[in-house]
């Protein structure tokens, strides 16, 4: 039988990603796989068992005995070894850990594995920075959504404020440079623009309008 479709959906913090491929998955009837949610995940638990996240073996062995599902619903809700922790993932303490997690070799080799599972019988979109380059090369929708970084950070300083997060929106765009640069330079699973990708930049576009111009997008490819 043939897979359905893998669309997989790249590109830089701030532009978009989850809150489109959420939205698209829904409209489309596609499955969405947070990828982020799987790093944050791997990350609580490190934190709760207290693991130092700079010695890549523990690391890589925590992620390999790591358990994560996606349950479908009204809201996505994340469950790590059988508890739902849908909201503690979203923790500042989480966020701000998450990117020495994510660094890890072993735990992207682990994640990328179980990602290839979730998605294996395709239906899904997936969104990240490695999905069309290591997770889905085969993919048979890919797309680069990217923004300008002044946009990116004033996206991301108006989720912060709503949530009651206090900070100043020039570090907030200090702090989205320093990830362009580190999701740029990982020497594993490092944020590339594929060459069969199509790139969408969603600079002053609603939520509304990107949704639409990648639903066409992916009906145009299949």
């Amino acid at each position: 039988m043939k897979r359905k479709p893998v669309i997989a959906i790249d590109g830089p913090a701030g532009s978009g990603k989850s809150t489109i491929a959420k939205l698209v998955a829904s409209g489309m009837g596609f499955h969405y796989i947070d990828t982020g949610a799987m790093y944050r995940a791997v990350t609580l638990k490190a934190l709760g068992e207290g693991t130092d996240r700079k010695n890549e073996a523990a690391l890589s062995e925590l992620a390999g005995r790591t358990k994560i599902d996606f349950v479908y619903g009204d809201r996505l809700k994340v469950f790590l070894d059988g508890a739902e922790v849908t909201d503690e993932i979203r923790l500042p303490e989480v966020s701000k850990a998450s990117s020495d997690i994510a660094d890890s070799r072993g735990v992207r080799a682990a994640l990328v594995k179980k990602q290839q599972e979730m998605g294996k019988a395709g239906g899904v979109i997936m969104d990240g920075r490695d999905i069309g380059s290591m997770v889905f090369p085969d993919a048979e929708v890919k797309i680069y959504l990217d923004a300008s970084v002044e946009e990116r950070a004033e996206r991301r300083f108006k989720e912060l404020s709503g949530k009651g997060i206090k900070t100043g929106q020039e570090q907030v765009r200090k702090d989205i440079e320093e990830r362009d640069r580190r999701d740029r330079e990982r020497p594993f699973g490092a944020l590339i623009k594929m060459n069969d990708a199509v790139t969408l930049d969603t600079t002053g576009l609603t939520i509304e309008q990107v949704a639409a111009k990648i639903s066409g997008i992916i009906k145009g490819k299949l």
